[in-house]
C-alpha cells in the first residue's frame, strides 16, 4: 500500500516571519551591529564607496533591511513589498559579483541560496491574508 503523506502549506505568518528574520538578520545584526566584517570588504570592494563611504552605506542599507523586515511583517501591500525585496537582493548581488567577487567566500552558493530565498518573498507577496 503507497501512503501519501500530505503537509499543510505554512500559515501565511510563518512564511512572513521567515522572510521578516532574514532581513532583520542581515539588517540588524550584520550592518547595524558591524557582526559581519566581509561585508564591509565587499562593499569597500566597490568603487565609489570604497572606505570612505562603506561603513555608512552599510548602515543605511542595514536600516533599510530592518525596515523590510517590518514592512513584510505588516502585510501591508505584499506585491510591492515582495517587489522591492526582489529588486533590492538583485541589486546588491549584481554589485557583490561584480566587483567583489574576489572576497565573497562562495559565490555560486550565495546565488543558490538568494534564489530560494526570493521564491519564499514571491510567496509571500502573492499571498494575501
Amino acid at each position: 500500500m503507497h501512503n501519501d503523506i500530505r503537509l499543510a502549506f505554512p500559515a501565511l505568518v510563518v512564511i512572513r516571519a521567515s522572510v521578516a528574520a532574514v532581513w532583520l538578520y542581515e539588517g540588524l545584526w550584520n550592518k547595524l551591529l558591524g557582526r559581519a566584517q566581509r561585508e564591509a570588504q565587499v562593499v569597500g570592494a566597490v568603487p565609489g564607496l570604497g572606505p570612505r563611504f562603506g561603513q555608512l552605506f552599510l548602515k543605511v542599507l542595514g536600516v533599510v533591511e530592518v525596515g523590510l523586515a517590518a514592512w513584510v511583517m505588516s502585510g501591508m501591500d505584499p506585491g510591492a513589498c515582495a517587489v522591492a525585496q526582489i529588486a533590492l537582493l538583485i541589486v546588491l548581488n549584481a554589485n557583490g559579483l561584480l566587483w567583489a567577487r574576489h572576497i565573497i567566500h562562495d559565490p555560486a552558493g550565495m546565488v543558490i541560496k538568494n534564489i530560494a530565498f526570493l521564491v519564499l518573498v514571491w510567496a509571500c507577496g502573492a499571498m494575501h491574508a
